[in-house]
């Protein structure tokens, strides 16, 4: 049983968003972060905090669940490299100009956009495949990758709990089985309609490509880049070297399509022939490998590259994004101290005693955002609330699909807000995107379909 550590289990991840926020410093802050709840598990001795907290790092790199994350950071450093210097980026853009598809900002936030929701097997591919193929549209039109970093991540997860034949829906019906749900498929299925911050997180994304109205600091990134004050992003600007070989928009897409196709089957594989079974980040970085060879493969036959200097490259490709890799290892290990020492748990216990047939809902989902917010996790909240909403909702009259629906979209809505997330981090990665200028610019937005689910869930929870 976990020890009550009360408000002290809320202050490691406290403290790292706010010097997060505050000095820009991710990985000083997400130690620090660490250390004070290794510190608190130590009986607060200092020293040995900081020795639990390497101790915590070290059994996150070593842990068989998150190796496969850790090293599909690196290898996608290898695969965006590889195609830039194939010329496959900007052969990409050429290709999409050309057919008019892109004919200024609104088409190429479309088109991102519908990448989004087109691919929901798995978040993190949604995210990788999104940035990447929309890198050079957004450059091409001046778009800023703060932009594009808001895109993927407010369709990645959404749209996998919107369409949970996936990882997601596996997981949820675990859940919705352990709390001794007849008939768990209609149940989740029926809760659907009621997330109602995942339609709004997506109907935003539509609407802010449609009427080009940004605002907050997004909009400050969006005029940086029309003026070309601010970073907006270059075809070559993970190493500095522009790509003159090649061209040719297969030399993107083919490697892309390979990394889509891959993951059914290895989600067949990973789950001895159950897909909803599968790890869904064993997966991925099974993916983004075979991508890589295959990519190797092209660009050798083609006579671009010989075989060194394709490794050289990849080489390169993981020290570029070996930034983001240890962001998101301390991540990972911050949500391993903050499990420790029950801060979900404790979060729910404090809201718990508030609830009401009416209230259950619009509580259970800001209990979610608060708890995800802090953990960095949508799939920890879901595991942590779904146990406490379940007999909340039955006991007190509640709707059941409308609680439920609460759940995934607090659990979605604080994920996204918050810096210490894995997917926050993907994000960023995928789109090239400063990791605090992605969240500074996306919480706005999120913020949006927050306070509207909110609403929601108070008129509807009225109402039925």
């Amino acid at each position: 049983m976990t020890p009550d550590y009360g408000w002290l289990s809320i202050l490691p991840p406290a403290i790292a968003i706010v010097l997060a926020l505050r000095t820009k410093q991710v990985h000083l802050s997400l130690f620090a972060g660490i250390w004070a709840g290794a510190t608190i598990l130590a009986g607060f001795n200092p020293v040995a905090g900081l020795v639990g907290s390497l101790e915590q790092l070290t059994a996150v790199v070593s842990d068989p669940a998150n190796t496969p994350t850790l090293l599909f950071t690196l290898v996608i450093g290898a695969l965006i490299l590889l195609m830039q210097r194939s010329g496959g980026v900007t052969g990409f853009a050429e290709w999409m100009v050309a057919r008019g598809w892109v004919r200024g900002r609104v088409s190429a936030q479309l088109i991102s956009a519908a990448l989004g929701v087109s691919i929901f097997i798995e978040s993190n591919i949604t995210c990788l495949v999104t940035g990447t193929v929309s890198r050079p549209l957004y450059d091409s039109v001046g778009l800023s990758r703060a932009k594009l970093a808001y895109v993927c991540d407010s369709t990645s997860a959404p749209i996998c709990v919107l369409i949970p034949i996936n990882a997601w829906g596996a997981m949820l019906l675990s859940l919705l089985v352990a709390e001794g749900i007849e008939d768990p498929i209609s149940v989740l299925i029926a809760a659907i309609p009621f997330n109602f911050y995942a339609w709004l997180a997506l109907a935003t994304v539509l609407f802010i490509a449609l009427s080009g109205r940004d605002y907050g600091p997004m909009r400050v990134a969006e005029e940086a880049a029309r003026s070309g004050r601010g970073k907006v992003g270059t075809s070559e600007d993970l190493d500095g070297e522009v790509p003159e070989k090649g061209k040719k928009a297969r030399n993107l897409l083919i490697p892309v399509i390979v990394l889509v196709a891959i993951v059914p089957f290895a989600l067949l594989a990973t789950g001895d022939g159950d897909w909803t079974q599968g790890s869904g980040s064993t997966a991925v970085f099974w993916a983004v490998s075979g991508a890589v060879v295959v990519a190797m493969i092209m660009y050798w036959v083609q006579g671009l590259f010989g075989v060194v200097e394709m490794v050289e490259i990849s080489m390169k490709g993981f020290q570029q994004l070996l930034p983001i890799a240890v962001i998101l290892g301390l991540a990972l290990g911050i949500g391993a101290i903050v499990k420790a020492l029950g801060t979900g748990p404790w979060v729910a216990s404090i809201v718990a005693p508030m609830l009401s047939p009416a209230t259950v809902a619009p509580l259970v989902f800001l209990t979610g955002c608060v708890i995800a917010f802090s953990t960095g996790s949508s799939w920890g909240t879901f595991a942590i609330l779904m146990p406490l909403a379940v007999p909340l909702a039955i006991e007190g009259g509640a709707f059941l699909p409308l609680v439920i629906g609460a759940v995934m979209g607090g659990g979605i809505f604080g994920d996204h807000c918050s810096p210490i997330s894995d997917s926050t981090v993907v994000s960023s990665l995928s789109a090239g995107c400063d990791h605090i200028e992605h969240v500074t610019t996306q919480i706005p937005y999120a913020l949006v379909g927050g306070i509207g689910a909110t609403v929601l869930y108070f008129v509807v929870g009225l109402a039925i």
